[in-house]
């Protein structure tokens, strides 16, 4: 009965892990290149999977145009956003700005696809915003000093390129909807929009700017990090969106999938070894509870 809603929280630990996982490698050779080879490696594994399967044969001719501009809007312009936001502001504030793309796909998703957005859902929308500027503002302790939690460059710039990612990624999901309602596979769904992501990035890397180059060496280790990244965030997690898509309405998923805030902070804490702040917890269960009055109703 919840098989779409299940893999849109799949999706959510998934994307909290690999944002664990990125960070590090993204801080070494700069989002530009990171996301390169990512979407590169995905690519490949994903094309792979579907000769295998035979899943090209799902996709018809009409599927293209929408598969190909929501690769471009949502990952292509919607990753490179996002680990830009990653740099600068660490994993815990960009999952918590990228959870916006739940409200921002509920009100589209009303706007342009009809969908009914009741009193309530309009509460848990208002939750997740509030959730989500309380965890901004009041999610840091003075006394953490891990890395993650410094801020690199003006607060603004970082909030801008966090509100553009999970902009990009709802539009994104809101034009692969009608495709994804056809039926098709969705691995064949999710290489035709992770490939036009990668081509994108290749040609942006071949521009003559510093800050699309890589900062830093590539080493096997770097390599294998962004590959297990780029497998169990963009390989499995978004095939596991595209598929709650196919099922589900716009807004309940994304917001499902939007509880990844909440999924991180434990894995934070093991990691960092420092108690996140309260207002971090705060802000989390409130894009969870929001999240719940969407899904509840």
């Amino acid at each position: 009965m919840y098989l779409y809603e299940a893999a849109a929280l799949g999706a959510a630990s998934l994307w909290a892990l690999t944002g664990l996982l990125s960070a590090a490698p993204a801080q070494h050779l700069g989002a530009i290149a990171f996301n390169c080879t990512r979407m590169v490696l995905v690519t490949i594994m994903l094309c792979v999977w579907v000769m295998l399967t035979g899943g090209w044969n799902s996709i018809g001719s009409g599927h293209l145009t929408p598969l190909i501009l929501s690769g471009f809007i949502g990952i292509f312009m919607g990753d490179t956003a996002l680990f830009l936001t990653l740099n600068r502001m660490g994993p815990r504030r960009t999952a918590m700005l990228f959870a916006l793309n739940a409200p921002m796909s509920a009100i589209l998703g009303w706007l342009i696809l009809d969908e009914t957005l009741t009193a309530i859902q309009v509460l848990g929308i208002g939750l997740i915003f509030l959730g989500v500027l309380l965890a901004i503002r009041f999610g840091k302790r003075k006394s953490q000093l891990h890395k993650w939690e410094s801020i690199k460059g003006p607060l603004w710039v970082g909030v801008v390129f966090g509100i553009a990612a999970a902009l990009s990624q709802s539009i994104g999901s809101l034009i692969a909807r009608p495709v994804m309602e056809t039926g098709v596979d969705p691995v064949a769904a999710s290489s035709i929009r992770v490939g036009v992501a990668a081509l994108g990035l290749v040609l942006l890397t071949r521009l003559p700017f510093s800050w699309v180059k890589p900062a830093g060496n590539f080493t096997l280790p770097v390599v294998g990090i962004i590959a297990v990244s780029g497998l169990l965030g963009m390989g499995i997690g978004m095939t596991l969106i595209l598929f709650a898509l196919s099922g589900g309405e716009v807004g309940i998923i994304a917001t499902l999938s939007a509880t990844t805030p909440a999924v991180m902070l434990p894995m934070m804490w093991w990691r960092t070894k420092e108690f996140p702040a309260l207002g971090a917890w705060a802000g989390a269960a409130l894009v969870v509870a929001g999240s719940a009055l969407l899904f509840v109703v």
